[in-house]
C-alpha cells in the first residue's frame, strides 16, 4: 500500500490581510499541527505494513525428505510419498520400491514398537496407569484429550495409543516400564536390533522427536513381525473406535487411518504418523489381489496425500493381478 501526505501551502495566493494575518502567527503553532500530523500518517502506515506482515501465512517448515530432496525421485503413479515400498508378506518380494533406503522420522510409526515392547514385557494390562505432567508434550505442544490425573488401564493406554495415536499413552506406557523411559527406549533400539532393523534408531516412546527414524525396509520387518505374532497389536490398530472414562467423562476415540474408518480395505494392521520433519506416515498389512501385502509410505506431502498414495498403489496392484502381469517397480534404489 502506498502513502502519501500532500500538504498544500498557498502562501503565494493569499490576499495581503490574510497574508499578514498568517504572517503574524507564531509559526511554531502551526509546525507542531503539521508535525503531529505527518507523525500519525507513519504510525499508520508502520501498522498497516505490519498488519499486512502478519496476515501473510508463515512460510511452511520441510520435511527431512524434502531437505534431502528425496521428492524430485520420480514414480510411474506420481506417489505424493518421497519413500514407498509394497513387499509379499510370505516371499518378501518387493513389488514396488520408491527410495527405500532413506532413512527419515518416522513420527507416531514409532508407536508400532512402542506396542510391540509393552505387550512382550509380559507386564499386567489391567493395572491402572496415570498421566502425570511428565507426559505432557512440551516439543511439539501436541493437545491430548487425556488430561493429567486420568486413570486408564494399561490395555486402554496400549489401545489409545495404536488406534487414535494419543501421545500421552504412549508416554504414560513407556514411563511404567519397568525402569522407567530410559529402560523403555533401550528395550526398543534391543528389539529392532534383534528384528535386524539396523537403519532404526528409537529416542523415546511417542514420536513426537525427529530423532525417532529408520527406512521404508526396516518398518516392512517390524509389520511383518508385529503381524505374524501380536494379536493384540492386530486388532487394536485396527479398531475403527473405543471409549474410555476420562475423569468422569466417556469420551470415544476414533482411528486415525481413514482407510480403516472406510471399511473397503482388508487391514490386519496398520500405524499413522505426523510430524513436520517426517511428513504424513502410513504403515499397513493388507490382504489385496490375492496377496497377504506391507506397505509403507514415509514422508507424504498434504494432509490426505497418504491415503491418495495407498488407493493409487492398490489400484496399481489390483490391474496388475487382473491383467496377468507381475506389478514390479523399483525407483531411486
Amino acid at each position: 500500500m502506498s502513502w502519501s501526505l500532500t500538504l498544500l501551502v498557498g502562501a503565494a495566493f493569499l490576499q495581503p490581510h490574510v497574508a499578514e494575518a498568517a504572517a503574524r502567527k507564531p509559526v511554531r503553532k502551526v509546525a507542531p499541527r503539521v508535525e503531529a500530523k505527518v507523525e500519525k500518517t507513519k504510525v499508520r502506515a508502520v501498522l498497516a505494513r505490519r498488519s499486512v506482515v502478519a496476515d501473510e501465512p508463515a512460510p511452511a517448515r520441510a520435511s527431512f525428505g524434502q531437505i534431502y530432496g528425496l521428492h524430485s525421485t520420480s514414480d510411474p503413479l506420481d506417489l505424493k510419498s518421497s519413500v514407498a515400498l509394497v513387499m509379499d508378506q510370505d516371499t518378501n518380494e518387493i513389488l514396488f520400491s520408491k527410495n527405500p533406503q532413506a532413512v527419515l522420522p518416522i513420527a507416531s510409526i514409532t508407536k508400532l514398537m512402542t506396542a510391540v515392547v509393552v505387550t512382550e514385557a509380559k507386564l499386567p494390562m489391567d493395572e491402572v496407569l496415570t498421566v502425570t505432567q511428565e507426559d505432557v508434550d512440551t516439543e511439539k505442544n501436541s493437545s491430548s484429550r487425556l488430561a493429567v490425573g486420568t486413570r486408564l488401564t494399561r490395555e486402554e493406554m496400549l489401545h489409545l495409543a495404536l488406534m487414535a495415536s494419543e501421545n500421552r499413552a504412549a508416554s504414560a506406557l513407556g514411563r511404567h516400564y519397568p525402569g522407567g523411559e530410559e529402560a523403555f527406549v533401550a528395550a526398543m533400539n534391543h528389539k529392532a536390533r534383534e528384528l535386524g532393523m539396523n537403519d532404526t534408531h528409537y529416542a523415546e516412546p511417542t514420536g513426537l522427536s525427529s530423532r525417532n527414524q529408520s527406512s521404508a525396509r526396516d518398518l516392512a520387518a517390524l509389520v511383518k513381525y508385529a503381524h505374524g505374532s501380536n494379536p493384540v497389536v492386530r486388532e487394536f490398530s485396527t479398531s475403527t473406535e473405543h471409549q474410555v472414562m476420562v475423569g468422569s467423562r466417556q469420551v470415544t476415540f476414533h482411528n486415525t487411518n481413514g482407510l480403516v474408518r472406510g471399511g473397503t480395505w482388508d487391514i490386519g494392521l496398520q500405524k499413522t504418523g505426523y510430524i513436520t520433519e517426517a511428513g504424513r506416515c502410513l504403515v499397513m498389512q493388507a490382504d489385496l489381489a490375492g496377496r497377504k501385502l506391507i506397505m509403507v509410505l514415509l514422508d507424504s506431502a498434504g494432509k490426505y496425500s497418504r491415503i491418495g498414495d495407498a488407493e493409487r498403489l492398490r489400484k496399481w496392484l489390483l490391474q496388475g493381478a487382473e491383467s496377468g502381469v507381475k506389478a514390479m517397480a523399483k525407483h531411486g534404489d
